[in-house]
Order: structure tokens, then C-alpha cells, then sequence
């Protein structure tokens, strides 16, 4: 075979795939702490500079001082040494006080701009995370693990915050100075000096960095064992499994679980420490030899009167802190540690996109209404949709048709995972679909316009969230980009049927949500459902024209859910109503009625077209009734007890 034909038969190379550009903070980390110190302020950031400036030429101007108190010392008879010693000894009295000053000054002001440079950082990084259009890249691990190293919250001593490490490295930076005029007063001796502690002091600093890094990568490895141990301890801690442990008898078991997970933990960081301590000889003779050399000569030419013992003073006091000015300091952790903290941060915001980048850039503002905002929300399409969640293959929705009607109540019905509740988030713009396309008023659905017709649309979904916060404020917030409308809150307090709950209430709509606060109580599931279904109610009277409820009364009875459910039909012709329920007792009263089967509409029509269908939703609805007849609750919490005087 020649050269040339084996040439051809040869498979072309694969290019290799570009390297993913490092990001700012990762490729120039000391930079990027530095660039963070502008929310501290001008002032403060001056003031900082300043004190740390004169503390770091505190130890070569004590190196000076006690060279001229030993100086003058040697040259007066002693019943003069006090009064020649006196300008120096008040020049030293002044340099103890001005580092007790600069330590007294330098503490508030630390304290105000970490304040300010770590509540910047948290904005922007809660701006970030609440602008994305969507969830789904917040809900993959990766990210919440970027979320959790950069949002400056340390939860062990191996974290920063960013403030920690720019502040950090400014004291760093300024510690050079003070360096500079170690290196000036053993100058004024000899040059050799410099060299001789130079090189040692930078090598027992790097293998210090490195001994410390080595015990924090340790430290982190560990990490997955303390989240585990840390699980353990909070479900012995928590009022709300303490229940199950006393029934069960499994307090020992959980504290067996923690323990055992902690000593994992610490086996290879108790591996590690006495590997350290075995290594400490090192840095030992590192530091000394120099000294003990450099001390030596000096004392040497001292004793054989070749120079003088203030000059032999001035440098062992220059020597010793051209090693302490190069040595291991919290600082040095503090600038690594923030760093990954912003490295962290850069890697988000490439993970969540340009258009939440952007929108992290400043405070967002209150989308307008488009144009023809009365029809946005006139007519919803579901063309051809499918949907699957990131990192899996299954398909929830496959192929769904579906017409949301201005007007119309329509109840949307199933079995436990048809991908009903997928549907709405899909609807309220959560996701977007991985196939087909969603529009309202015409328009399709995309992250562009997505909070415009969040404007127009209000949902109440099955996993809704608890806000310890007053009822007005948790009510209100149904529609928190406006003033609080007063009329409008009664109006959804009525129809919720909250009102009746709020005369019972300590201090009605200002009665704090949760038992943790003074004054406050704790509302049973049903009544949790009341609060949030007002809250929905509050953005219609307030102007949304879509109305999305999943199962918004799951908690109640079936007369309450009866009561609550005519309320909402009402409602229809002032905003489009959207219903999931599992109670087909119910959902008979609605407009339409469709079935969602294997992620696609299988069945629709009104009640008692689908009885007559005599499909799947007639032998579903017969199930339900016959359990009815039967006496059975299907509520999801059938336990309504009420323990609080309030709730009687």
C-alpha cells in the first residue's frame, strides 16, 4: 500500500473542541476582588487604605525608635539616659498607640464596607437568579450548586465572602509597603541581608499557601459527608420530626446516622493535620537558618565593636518582620477562598444565559402592557407541544392540542402524573416546551415577552408557597408590583371565603402568618389554601385576564370546595378560568371538561358529554361517586381539627 493510499484511508482528524474561555475572575482572581470594592464607598474605602498604610510601616518605624532608645542610651552617662531616652520613648509610646488606634478605627469601618461590597454582591446575585424567564436551569444541581458557593453566606472556615477577599487583598497589596521598609533599615546596615531573608520568607509563605490549600481541598472533599451529617442533625433539632422520633424510638438511630457520618468525614482531615504537623520542622529551619545567620553576623560585628548595638537592634527587628509580613495570614485564605466565590458567580451567569445576565444589571422595573394587552390573553394555543424535563428522556406532554377560551371555564382532569401540572407551569412561561409552540392573543409564548403576559395571568399552584408574613402582605402579593389595593383585597378575601377566617384572627389582616413571630399563628392546610387562593383572586381584581388553579381546594371539604368553586365561575367572564381538580364531582360544572392521558388531551366536552362518551372520564367519575356515596374524604389533609382559640 503507498503512502498515498493509506493517506486516503486514514480517518481525518478530530478537532479538538475549543476550550471554554476562563472566566474574569477565574483567569485575573485579584483583580476581580479589587473591582468589587466600590459599593464600600469612597470614604470608607480611603479611610481603610489609609490606617492599613500607616499600620504596615508600624513595624520598620519600631525597628528606628528602638534602634535610637538603644542609641542614646549607649552615648549618655546614666543619670542622663532617661531625659536623652525621653523623645524616643514617647515616639514608641506613640507607635503603640497609633496600632491600638488603627485596630480601634479600622473595625467599623471593615464592618460597614463588608456590609456594603457583600450586600451588593448578594443583589446582584439574587437579581440574577430572579430575573431568569424560566426555571429549568435553576432547578439543575449544577447550578444550585453555583447558587450555594457564590451567594457569600460562609457555612464553615473554609468560606468567604467576596468582601472578606477583596478587602483581603487591598491589606495584602499595602502590606508590601511596610516590606519596603523592613528591606530600607537593614539597607541602612547592608544590602546581602535582603536577599538572604527575601528568599526564605517568600518560600515559607508559598509552602504555607500551599500546606493550607492542600487542607481545604481536604476539607471540601469531605463536604458530601457533612451535608449527610448535617441532615441527620437537623432532623434530630427539628420541632417538626421530633413527632416520628418519639413514636419510632429512633433518636439513637439518627444519632448513630450523624456520627457515623462525621467520623467519615474527619478521617482523612485527622490524616492530613498530622501530616502537617509532621512537615512544621520545615518551615522551622526555613525561618530560622536565615535569622540565625543574619542575628549571629550582627551580634558578632556588635561584640568586636565593628558596629553598634542600636544598629544590631534596628535589624533584628526589620528581620523579624520582613518574615511576619510574608507569613500566613487570614488574608491570604480570605483572597482564595472569595475568589472561587466569584468565579462562581461568573460561572452562573454564563449557566443562566445573556438575557438574565442583563437583567441582573440593574433593578428590574414593572413590564409595560403591550399594545393590545385587553386581547393577550383572549385566546392560548398548546400547537403540537411536547416537553420533557433537562436530564430526562421521558416526554411528560407528547404532541398536545389544547384551546384555552376567553370566557370559559375549563377544568382540566387526570391521573397522578399525566403531566397536568406540567401543563400550567408550561402556561404560566416556568418552561418553555421542547417542541411545538405555545401563543396567546396570537403572539407566541418565548422569554422576550414573558413578563407581559405574566401581567395578564395568575396561578395558584398545588405546591404553593407559605410566606411567614402578615395575611395583607401574603394576600397582597398576588400582585406585588402594584400599591395595595384595599377594595381589591377585600373583594378576594370574599370570594376565597377568607373573610369569615379573618374575624377570627387576633388582628385580622395584620396577624402574622406563622408561630415563629410574636404574635403570630399557624393556619391549617385548608385554611393555607383560602389564604392562597385569595391571593390569585387579588391579581384578577387587580387586572389579570387569566385565572390558572391547581388543585386549589384540595385541602377543603367537599361543601367549602362547592361554595369556593361557584365564586370562581363567576369570574370567567372577567378572566379566563383554568381548573385542575381531582374531585370529578366538581369540575361537572364546568364549561369544558378535558382528560389528559400519557401527556395528550385523550377526551373533551362538557360533564355530561363525557358521561356519554361512556370513555375513560365516565368510568373515573363512577369510580369517584360510588367512594362518595360510601362516605369516604378525599381531601388531602382530611384532619381539620382547629387547636387555637382563633380558629374556633
Amino acid at each position: 500500500m503507498t503512502s498515498t493510499t493509506a493517506a486516503a484511508l486514514k480517518p481525518p482528524a478530530t478537532p479538538k473542541a475549543p476550550e471554554a474561555p476562563k472566566s474574569p475572575a477565574a483567569a485575573h482572581p485579584r483583580i476581580a476582588l479589587l473591582r468589587i470594592l466600590g459599593p464600600a464607598g469612597r470614604g470608607p474605602l480611603t479611610a481603610i487604605t489609609g490606617l492599613a498604610l500607616v499600620k504596615s510601616l508600624l513595624p520598620a518605624a519600631t525597628a528606628l525608635i528602638m534602634a535610637a532608645l538603644v542609641e542614646r542610651a549607649e552615648s549618655h552617662a546614666p543619670a542622663t539616659v532617661f531625659a536623652a531616652e525621653l523623645v524616643p520613648l514617647l515616639l514608641f509610646g506613640l507607635v503603640l498607640l497609633a496600632g491600638h488606634v488603627i485596630d480601634a478605627a479600622t473595625g467599623p469601618l471593615t464592618y460597614l464596607a463588608r456590609a456594603r461590597i457583600d450586600g451588593a454582591h448578594r443583589a446582584r446575585l439574587a437579581r440574577l437568579a430572579a430575573t431568569t424567564p424560566t426555571i429549568e436551569a435553576l432547578e439543575r444541581p449544577d447550578v444550585q450548586a453555583l447558587i450555594r458557593l457564590s451567594r457569600a453566606e460562609p457555612e464553615n472556615w473554609t468560606e468567604r465572602t467576596p468582601a472578606d477577599g477583596a478587602l483581603g487583598q487591598l491589606r495584602l497589596l499595602l502590606g508590601l509597603t511596610g516590606l519596603i521598609g523592613s528591606c530600607a533599615v537593614l539597607a541602612g546596615y547592608a544590602l546581602w541581608p535582603i536577599p538572604l531573608l527575601l528568599g526564605p520568607a517568600a518560600a515559607n509563605q508559598y509552602l504555607r499557601n500551599r500546606q493550607a490549600h492542600q487542607f481545604t481541598r481536604v476539607w471540601r472533599a469531605s463536604n458530601p459527608e457533612w451535608l449527610h451529617a448535617d441532615v441527620w442533625k437537623q432532623a434530630v433539632l427539628t420541632p417538626g420530626t421530633a413527632v416520628e422520633q418519639r413514636v419510632f424510638g429512633a433518636e439513637d438511630w439518627m444519632l448513630g446516622r450523624m456520627m457515623h457520618h462525621a467520623l467519615i468525614m474527619f478521617e482523612p482531615i485527622w490524616a492530613m493535620s498530622v501530616r502537617l504537623l509532621r512537615n512544621e520542622w520545615t518551615q522551622f529551619l526555613l525561618v530560622a537558618t536565615p535569622l540565625l545567620i543574619l542575628f549571629g553576623e550582627v551580634a558578632d560585628r556588635a561584640a568586636h565593636g565593628r558596629s553598634s548595638v542600636a544598629l544590631e537592634t534596628a535589624v533584628f527587628a526589620a528581620g523579624w518582620s520582613v518574615f511576619q509580613t510574608l507569613g500566613y495570614s487570614e488574608d491570604v485564605r480570605s483572597v482564595r477562598a472569595a475568589a472561587d466565590s466569584l468565579v462562581a458567580y461568573d460561572e452562573l451567569c454564563a449557566a443562566l444565559g445573556p438575557s438574565a445576565t442583563a437583567a441582573s444589571a440593574e433593578v428590574p422595573a414593572p413590564a409595560p402592557a403591550p399594545d393590545d394587552a385587553s386581547d393577550a390573553a383572549g385566546l392560548v394555543r398548546f400547537e403540537d407541544v411536547s416537553f420533557r424535563y433537562p436530564g430526562t428522556e421521558r416526554l411528560v406532554l407528547d404532541g398536545l392540542d389544547l384551546e384555552i377560551r376567553q370566557g370559559e371555564l375549563l377544568a382540566l382532569v387526570g391521573l397522578n402524573g399525566a403531566g397536568k401540572s406540567t401543563l400550567i407551569k408550561l402556561l404560566s412561561g416556568l418552561y418553555l416546551p421542547t417542541g411545538g409552540r405555545i401563543t396567546a392573543g396570537g403572539r407566541e409564548l418565548g422569554p422576550a415577552g414573558i413578563d407581559a403576559w405574566r401581567e395578564q395571568i395568575s396561578v395558584v399552584f398545588q405546591d404553593f408557597a407559605k410566606y411567614h408574613l402578615p395575611v395583607r402582605d401574603n394576600v397582597a402579593l398576588g400582585r406585588g408590583r402594584i400599591p395595595v389595593d384595599e377594595d381589591a383585597l377585600a373583594a378576594a378575601a370574599r370570594d376565597a371565603g377568607l373573610d369569615q377566617l379573618l374575624t377570627r384572627l387576633p388582628d385580622g389582616w395584620d396577624t402574622p402568618l406563622s408561630r415563629a413571630v410574636a404574635g403570630g399563628v399557624d393556619l391549617s392546610g385548608g385554611q393555607w389554601q383560602q389564604v392562597v387562593l385569595a391571593r390569585a383572586l387579588y391579581a384578577v381584581h387587580t387586572g389579570a385576564r387569566l385565572l390558572v388553579l391547581d388543585e386549589p381546594t384540595a385541602h377543603l371539604d367537599v361543601r367549602t370546595e362547592f361554595d369556593v368553586f361557584h365564586r370562581l365561575a363567576a369570574h370567567k367572564h372577567d378572566a379566563g378560568v383554568v381548573l385542575i381538580s381531582h374531585r370529578l364531582s366538581t369540575v361537572r360544572q364546568a364549561d369544558r371538561i378535558v382528560l389528559l392521558e400519557d401527556g395528550r388531551i385523550t377526551e373533551t366536552g362538557d360533564h355530561d358529554e363525557l358521561l356519554a362518551l361512556g370513555g375513560r372520564y365516565a368510568e373515573l367519575f363512577a369510580i369517584q361517586a360510588e367512594r362518595f356515596t360510601r362516605g369516604y374524604d378525599d381531601r388531602v389533609d382530611p384532619d381539620q381539627e382547629e387547636t387555637a382559640p382563633w380558629a374556633a
